[in-house]
């Protein structure tokens, strides 16, 4: 037997039908299969609040070892875990095809799946995962939305985390009443038929976060395809579930695969490239829906024709090359890269494409946000979530760069939230964080 691998990581497909998927005793004995490994590794030790957790229960029980853990204190283990996938993509040594077989994110999604199943899973978190819902109710009311969410109302923040468990201090998304499908169906930027990409076609997957909370990045990326020559349409059937994830609602999941997927074909048949604007959905579509639905041919074709905005950008330059224009980003960027675009395997594609940008000035920071999606803005999580994210934040302060960008726009609330408690005069004096097309768009011209 090896003591690690340096093989690439494979991803068995999820059995979440089978009956014994929910087994609790079986999980029990997976749960302490996996963390006696994790036990006597620790590499995985700085990555999130969840390996911690875990070894400190270790390390305080009677024997020290995880022999005198009671399983009934794994919750604290399970439901720290954010699903961001480095540990499985990055660092552990011991995934298939290593004889281990170790995949620590979806045995946490597994255990959190049976307690689901046995009436255990928060109800409060559910309704905070219908985005689709939410993001239409808000619509009909931005302003007064954004306000009772602002940080600095003391009458509303106050009994939102009463009621619904969200921390008075943690930074929420706006809303729009203008989605970015009613946007774009009222006007598209003309496409350069001199581009030397002219003759591309994609469809815009506007994700949830785009559509409701921010616009802006769909219209953004419109403008640099069309720039480029590539003509876009822009299809939203729904959100690819990834808070249902979170929870463990995997059949949730499946339907929405389904539909999205089904929507989609004709768009692909017809020679479109399918371009996701957040690294989560991207993620979602690339890697999580397949393991749901391996036997599903429309979902297969969905996988293989999807794209993350960033790496569609640099396919372009390194294929047919990018259209004149760009110019320089003034103050340099301090770019996050988000945990769901590094677990994508496609390697920094934000960062290859800023760079391409005249005299670009780039701090490339490699460290989780902290955020993980709705758990960093619990009241049970937020500082926790902070904490995390600090090493991030610290090298955003002490970046010297004026421009602060991360592809995740949940993470790069939260970082400006992490700058904002960090000492020192030097910190960049804005109070946004861009996601990367917004600024590749500013190099063009692009004024929003």
């Amino acid at each position: 037997m090896r003591e690690g691998g340096l093989d690439a990581p494979v991803r068995h497909p999820i059995d979440w039908r089978d009956p014994d998927f929910a087994n609790a005793e079986k999980i029990d004995a997976e749960l302490r299969r996996v963390f006696d490994i994790c036990h006597g590794c620790r590499r995985c030790f700085n990555l999130c609040d969840t390996f911690p957790t875990l070894f400190d229960l270790i390390d305080e029980s009677v024997s020290g070892e995880l022999d005198s853990v009671d399983s009934a204190d794994f919750g604290s283990v399970i439901a720290g875990c954010t699903l961001c996938d480095l540990c499985f993509m990055v660092s552990c040594p011991y995934v298939p095809p290593h004889e281990f077989d170790l995949d620590f994110p979806h045995l946490m999604l597994r255990a959190r799946a049976a307690e689901l199943k046995q009436g255990q899973a928060d109800g409060m978190s559910a309704q905070l995962s219908k985005t689709d819902r939410n993001g239409k109710l808000a619509a009909l009311a931005p302003g007064l939305v954004n306000w009772a969410g602002d940080t600095g109302n003391k009458l509303t923040r106050p009994v939102m985390e009463a009621v619904l468990g969200v921390h008075r201090e943690a930074a929420l998304p706006k809303f729009h009443g203008k989605t970015f499908v009613l946007r774009a169906k009222q006007s598209a930027p003309e496409v350069d038929a001199q581009a030397p990409a002219h003759g591309r076609k994609a469809v815009l997957y506007a994700t949830c976060f785009v559509n409701y909370n921010n616009p802006g990045i769909g219209e953004a990326s419109r403008y640099v395809l069309a720039r480029n020559g590539v003509e876009t349409q822009v299809v939203y059937p729904g959100c690819c579930a990834m808070p249902q994830l979170e929870r463990g609602d995997i059949a949730k999941v499946a339907e929405a695969a389904r539909r999205v997927a089904a929507e989609m074909e004709p768009w692909i048949d017809q020679g479109h490239a399918v371009i996701a604007l957040t690294p989560s959905c991207a993620l979602m579509l690339k890697f999580e829906w397949p393991l749901i639905l391996p036997d599903e041919p429309l979902v297969k074709k969905l996988t293989e024709a999807t794209y993350d905005i960033a790496e569609y950008v640099v396919d372009i330059a390194k294929t047919e090359g990018l259209v004149e224009g760009l110019g320089a980003l003034p103050g340099g960027v301090a770019l996050h890269l988000a945990c769901h675009a590094r677990a994508q395997n496609i390697g920094a594609k934000a960062a290859e494409m800023l760079r391409l940008t005249p005299g670009a000035e780039l701090t490339v920071i490699e460290r989780c946000s902290g955020h993980g999606g709705s758990w960093g803005v619990m009241k049970a999580h937020f500082e926790t979530a902070l904490k995390v994210g600090r090493p991030a934040a610290r090298q955003v302060a002490n970046s010297g760069k004026q421009l602060i960008a991360s592809e995740c726009p949940l993470a790069g609330l939260h970082l400006l939230q992490g700058v904002e408690r960090q000492d020192g005069d030097e910190k960049p004096d804005t109070d946004t964080a861009h996601h990367p097309i917004e600024l590749f768009a500013r190099a063009y011209g692009y004024e929003n």
